[in-house]
């Protein structure tokens, strides 16, 4: 069957899954260090490329990640797709690989993102640069000057802003740059970053891909060209998944599809009950009409997302006496499982940044962060609307 012409619920099922010879349905997990050969020979056929197989797990040569690589290549109708033990481990490949003639970052980012790029990578020489969505007249400056990779994520954290995926990378392009976007808070169901002309797409599947709080992992999709230089980075930097991770997330991947959408109905009708609330100046979501971005998300997603920021009328301390009055919103940060999580950005996500960074990016100290899990919408909107009394 051509992958290409099955929906994305049975790819997320079938797609990768090694045939066992004792009938398991689902890839075994291999949790072998190394694997032995016949001969000297077959080992170099291995090592030298001429073959594929497994060789060692550090390298990624393992069954489990194959099988995981080629589910998570599927989701995002890739060539191919390296599997990581984080997010940020896959970035970090990402822009070590690509990002030394420069790296642009546009508009919001997770706050590792950009601790990485503003003080690491700066240390080895890396030119790091950052603008706003609302600053891209200043990309095609940059891009003269040599910057080799742009980077964003759509729908930023945690403003939700939607940055125009086949625009910017029609811009990026012109200049022989590449351009990377981390979709984790679209997750695949939603958005497709390769389709819209994006050379790169990024996920931490410790979120949606991963949907139960339980594991930490990092994807990478794109050309297998353009992957090739990174594997060396993964490989040496030792940031590979352990094959236990991998059947995991192979595990979780299975119910991807039924999970955000019921996420996306979920956020829809949270989203809408809270802009009637009095205390409420404002919701971040792309499904809401009235929100700037809604155009561009219709544009270029299928679903928009389980992730809503509100804006309270009042300080830090209101937004802090509402979450600590949540009951079935917990305290935490990370987002895309099962359970709701509530966070503050001031507190968590963006605590590194300076007030005035903060100001200027938009980002208020009496934001809150929501990511909506699976339980009712009325028992979700109902703990809001007391917390918020």
């Amino acid at each position: 069957m051509n992958e290409k012409n099955i929906g994305l619920s049975t790819r997320c099922v079938h797609a990768g899954e090694l045939k066992d010879l004792h009938g398991s349905p689902h890839t075994p997990i291999y949790t072998t260090t190394t694997f032995k050969f016949d001969s000297t020979a077959d080992l170099l056929d291995v090592v030298e490329g001429r073959k594929s197989g497994s060789l060692y797990t550090r390298y990624g040569l393992n069954p489990t990640l194959f099988s995981l690589e080629e589910k998570l290549a599927a989701l995002e109708d890739a060539e191919a797709a390296w599997v990581f033990s984080s997010g940020m481990a896959a970035e970090a490949a990402l822009f070590l690989a690509y990002g030394r003639k420069g790296i642009v970052c546009i508009g919001d980012a997770y706050g590792g993102t950009m601790e990485l790029l503003s003080s690491q990578l700066p240390e080895l020489g890396i030119p790091t640069h950052f603008l706003l969505g609302s600053e891209l007249g200043g990309l095609k400056m940059l891009l003269e000057t040599g910057a080799g990779l742009v980077f964003f994520e759509t729908p930023t954290n945690p403003t939700l802003e939607v940055l125009d995926v086949r625009k910017i990378s029609g811009m990026v392009h012109e200049y022989g740059a590449l351009v990377a976007v981390d979709s984790t808070f679209a997750s695949p169901v939603n958005q497709n970053p390769l389709a819209l002309g994006a050379d790169f797409v990024i996920h931490s599947a410790t979120k949606y891909l991963g949907g139960h709080s339980d594991i930490t992992a990092g994807a990478l999709m794109g050309s297998k060209d353009l992957l090739a230089s990174v594997w060396n980075w993964r490989k040496n930097l030792g940031t590979v998944i352990a094959p236990e991770t991998a059947s995991l997330l192979a595990r979780s991947i299975r119910t991807l599809t039924v999970r955000v959408e019921r996420q996306n109905a979920t956020a829809q009708a949270v989203a809408e009950a809270m802009t009637e609330h009095p205390k409420v100046a404002q919701v971040f979501y792309p499904g809401l009409p009235a929100f700037a971005g809604h155009a561009v998300a219709r544009s270029q997603m299928k679903g928009f997302g389980g992730m809503l920021t509100l804006e309270l009328k009042g300080s830090y301390e209101d937004a802090v006496r509402a979450v600590d009055r949540f009951q079935l919103f917990a305290i935490a940060p990370s987002l895309g499982g099962v359970e709701s999580l509530a966070t503050m950005p001031v507190t968590t996500t963006h605590h590194g940044l300076s007030p005035e960074e903060r100001m200027r990016r938009g980002i208020s100290d009496a934001m809150i962060r929501l990511s909506i899990g699976l339980e009712d919408a009325a028992d979700l909107i109902a703990d809001l609307e007391q917390a918020l009394e």
